[in-house]
């Protein structure tokens, strides 16, 4: 059944039609999303409680019904192909942070290039939504009333299978490139990494990962400290570096190497009239203290 202007109508059954060379999401079973960013959408999305529609929706965005798929500020567009010939057009329109909110919100990630490492090495930090909410806007949409969608199909439910593998599909994308997710919000990459930028002695725009960021659990550091680029800080204290650089995923006999590291900073403090080598204090990295 599905409701219209003269009031209910039966319609009979009718499977999409194939799309050749469709854009499918790359789960064919189970969950719709794999990183923390993109399960937001899905719930999001899933929480409405439409159940049918979103089985069907899955069931869309898995066989490539999604034809093409648009990313833009606070706009996200998608013909997706259904039973009729012409694939229908489906607009999902997202708030976007205003001019004053962008100011709070590039300020907050000038002041870590950790933020940019993270996106560059293909991940969302988990604290971006803290920035976000320190701006007073969203990251991510909290509930689906929060947006704002259309679709050209008759079925008068919102979301309704088309609209959904829209978003399952864009969920999909996000886990391999998180910039879109800025991008939905009004700010490219090249935006983004230009704040950073202006902070280095190097343009990090040219890097597509993060080669300066090798610091996880187990991974070769390799050529990487060749290539590693001078953090501009303000200030004279010891730890400043550390706090534009943000937390290191990096262990050291057990104990976290920001932690390490800052004792260090602390320990090689040069006061007012020493020289360097006049300190006479030594740091044991293994320990994490001074002799």
């Amino acid at each position: 059944m599905a409701f219209s202007r003269g009031g209910w109508e039966t319609f009979a059954p009718a499977k999409p039609i194939a799309v050749n060379g469709g854009i499918a999401s790359s789960k064919t079973r189970g969950a719709m999303a794999d990183t923390w960013w993109s399960k937001r959408f899905v719930n999001v999305l899933e929480s409405y409680g439409l159940g049918g529609r979103m089985t069907r929706g899955r069931t869309y965005a898995r066989k490539g019904q999604v034809v093409s798929i648009d990313v833009g500020a606070g706009l996200l567009t998608a013909e997706v192909q259904g039973s009729r010939p012409k694939p229908y057009s489906v607009t999902i329109r997202f708030a976007t942070p205003s001019q004053a909110q962008w100011l709070k919100i590039d300020d907050a990630l000038r002041a870590k290039v950790g933020y940019a490492a993270r996106l560059l090495a293909g991940e969302v930090p988990n604290d971006l939504e803290d920035v976000f909410l320190n701006a007073g806007c969203q990251l991510f949409p909290i509930q689906w009333r929060d947006l704002r969608a259309t679709c050209s199909c008759p079925d008068w439910g919102d979301p309704c299978k088309h609209q959904a593998a829209a978003l399952y599909v864009f969920a999909d994308q996000l886990d391999a490139d998180p910039w879109q997710l800025l991008a939905l919000l009004g700010r490219s990459r090249d935006d983004i990494v230009g704040l950073f930028s202006s902070g280095l002695d190097v343009d990090i725009s040219a890097f597509d990962v993060a080669p300066w960021w090798p610091l996880r659990p187990g991974a070769p550091v390799g050529d990487t400290a060749q290539r590693v680029p001078a953090v501009a800080v303000l200030g004279d204290e010891p730890g400043a570096v550390l706090a534009r650089v943000g937390t290191l995923d990096a262990v050291v006999q057990g104990r976290p190497a920001s932690e390490i590291l800052s004792r260090a900073y602390a320990s090689l403090r040069v006061r007012s009239g020493d020289a360097p080598h006049q300190s006479g204090n030594t740091f044991d990295v293994a320990r994490g203290s001074t002799d």
